[in-house]
């Protein structure tokens, strides 16, 4: 039977403490979780037995990062998988336990390996639902510690003295900071700052897909009201249909098999512009990263913008002076390069004096689209962040297959090496990067003001492959308002496309030990790992992450007033770092080429045509002008900065 939900004022009221429903539409799209669990459950013994063979496949031939996982954290999923499959066999079709507990098992084994790109997919009715209450919890702090503020409700949903800004003080009776930890260990992360951000996310808002449902049909939220007296409030979990992924990630295409995304953070993206974002959703008419053919604004402040679900740009004003601020809510993206084309005109309508991106809560997406979004702000070579496979006899046969491209998946550079581990023991294949070299410098830099990167614990995958670029580029500084990020570094693959690779192209390899999974069941491994360049070289990214240069600890400000206080710590950090300015003009008349230069906090400038040295300028402030003969139309001219012998700037300019 369905608990009701019902209010209760701890303090004396006239009026009745009875909350209101949400509107016609979202009652309609949702229902009760018990409603949608009585649906649930028709895995067959056999069906289970199955889910667990190719589970074992995976983690034990395709997981990249199983050695790591089982030193770093003490766990043995394998053995666990081995135990679960043994005791299947002393079941039957009637005697076996319910679907709900077989479900959990799994996905506690997924999650003890605290690796967000290794996951277990929930058949149907589960994949595409989402489990939410009607409100979100973030977490502030001041000086007296910390506090946890409802920030957001859904549309038309109201309880008495309940909305941004009320304090939530204890979850079921048990005090908010403890559930958080608790709920933390259940949906772990690699590190304990991405812990503690799964755990607060996970108390309301449950992709069905990834988490196995509630346990609960209800909660009683305690929280102090925003006329200050303590109020307590019960709500019933409901269940609704998701935004659709960007991406089929199990086709054999070049985005799939590029990706490095947190399945977790996606969904619970999609499902927070279900929830909260409507005209967003709107916009983009119901598909996920969308590219509209025109630019349109979704706040009064904001520029317009073709990916109003990928971006947020507009200037913000701070005691420290007026800069850019540029979100990017994910890399989930189908074209890279239009990503970053549309990064880099939001980013030229900006201030010019500084540039804050904000990456915060990003689960990643398109390695591609991070990498080549890089080059874009330094002056310095992007070299992409190379990845590995872990050796294995299986591994070696899908890179076999696919050595030549066949099918539009390369995967030729890791062949020789992981051919050559049979001999040679070796753990891992070379390392070799997956963004192409010449597409993350391609465009070279278009912004050259300074640049403040904001990082979370939510960071991860190609988001945390942006950071650690950024880190390893010394592109500007990084403002965290976490420890650290997520610490997710690898590229995943599902058992979908990897049992595509070996099948296409034809004819299908009948040896292949993926066997089709039921119920639209589905699972993902982290196939390839990343290294870090730069000082780091080498050094994994996987639950080591990206530390911040400073961090900024959230205030009841940023939560309620549009990050404020956050703000004026990237704009603190911006007015302290140089300023640079290199203005390039050229003129051609027949074959000369007159180039001038003008340029702040810049000592030397070095040229370049078609890539071929030309000219080397010292400069002490006054514009310079240089003749350069024997120029053809069309030809592409660089111009290299330095300040104290370091480059600092670098502008291309096609004559």
């Amino acid at each position: 039977m369905t608990e009701p939900r019902k209010t209760v004022t701890k303090k004396p009221a006239t009026r009745k403490a009875v909350a209101r429903k949400g509107t016609r539409a979202q009652q309609a799209a949702a229902v009760p979780l018990p409603q949608f669990l009585a649906g649930a459950g028709t895995l067959t013994l056999a069906q289970r037995k199955l889910l667990v063979d190719q589970s074992l496949l995976l983690l034990g031939e395709n997981y990249v990062h199983l050695p790591l996982k089982a030193a770093m954290h003490a766990v043995n999923p394998l053995q666990r998988l081995r135990v679960l499959r043994a005791r299947m066999e002393r079941q039957s079709d009637a005697t076996m336990e319910a679907e709900w507990i077989f479900h959990r098992q799994m996905s506690s084994i997924f999650h003890s390996v605290r690796d967000l790109h290794t996951n277990y997919l929930l058949p149907a009715p589960f994949a595409g639902q989402v489990a939410y209450l009607p409100f979100t919890i973030e977490k502030c702090f001041d000086s007296v510690g910390e506090h946890y503020l409802i920030t957001r409700v859904v549309a038309g949903y109201s309880a008495p003295q309940f909305g941004p800004g009320a304090e939530v003080t204890h979850w079921n009776g048990t005090p908010i900071a403890r559930a958080v930890a608790l709920n933390g260990t259940v949906f772990a992360g690699s590190n304990d700052a991405a812990n503690l951000a799964r755990g607060l996310e996970s108390l309301t808002l449950r992709p069905l897909v990834i988490q196995a449902p509630p346990d609960e049909d209800w909660v009683t939220l305690t929280y102090t009201g925003l006329d200050g007296a303590a109020q307590e409030l019960r709500e019933q979990w409901k269940v609704t249909t998701n935004l659709p992924p960007m991406t089929d990630l199990d086709a054999i295409t070049e985005a799939s098999a590029s990706m490095g995304l947190d399945l977790d953070s996606d969904e619970k993206s999609r499902a927070k512009k279900t929830l909260y974002v409507r005209d967003v959703v709107d916009l983009e008419r119901g598909e996920s990263s969308a590219a509209l053919a025109a630019p349109v604004a979704v706040g009064a402040a904001d520029l317009p913008t073709t990916m109003p679900g990928v971006f947020r740009a507009r200037s913000v004003a701070t005691s420290s002076g007026t800069f850019g601020h540029l979100r990017i809510f994910t890399f989930s993206v189908t074209d890279p390069v239009g990503f970053r084309d549309e990064f880099v005109r939001l980013a030229a309508s900006l201030p010019q004096d500084g540039l804050i991106v904000d990456v915060r809560d990003n689960g990643g997406g398109h390695i591609y689209a991070s990498e080549f979004t890089l080059q874009t702000m330094t002056p310095r070579r992007i070299a992409p962040e190379p990845v590995q496979f872990i050796s294995t006899a299986l591994n070696l046969r899908i890179c076999r297959r696919h050595k030549d491209n066949p099918a539009g998946i390369d995967l030729g550079p890791w062949f020789d090496s992981l051919d050559l581990a049979t001999e040679t023991g070796a753990t891992y294949s070379a390392a070799k990067p997956i963004t192409p070299e010449d597409g993350a410098n391609e465009v070279g830099q278009t912004y050259y003001g300074p640049v403040v990167l904001v990082t979370d614990a939510r960071c991860y995958s190609a988001t945390d492959i942006f950071a650690a670029g950024f880190a390893d580029h010394e592109v500007g500084m990084i403002l965290g308002v976490d420890d650290n990020t997520g610490a997710g570094g690898a590229n995943v693959w599902t058992h979908g496309l990897l049992a595509t690779l070996l099948n296409e192209p034809p004819p299908a390899d009948p040896t292949s030990p993926y066997v089709a999974l039921p119920n639209g069941a589905n699972l993902r491994v982290a196939i390839r790992r990343t290294l870090r360049v730069g000082e780091l070289s080498g050094t994994p990214v996987e639950d080591v992450g990206v530390r911040p240069d400073a961090v900024h600890r959230m205030t009841r400000e940023d939560l309620l007033a549009g990050n404020a206080d956050l703000l004026e710590a990237a704009g603190e950090l911006l007015a302290g770092m140089p300023r640079r300015r290199l203005d390039v003009s050229t003129s051609m008349a027949g074959s000369t080429l007159t180039v001038g230069i003008e340029v702040e906090g810049i000592d030397r400038v070095d040229l370049y045509l078609e890539g071929r040295p030309i000219s080397s300028e010292d400069l002490v402030g006054a514009p310079v002008t240089i003749e350069i003969v024997d120029v053809s139309a069309g030809q592409v001219l660089r111009a290299d900065a330095f300040s104290a012998g370091h480059l600092v700037a670098s502008r291309r300019v096609q004559v």
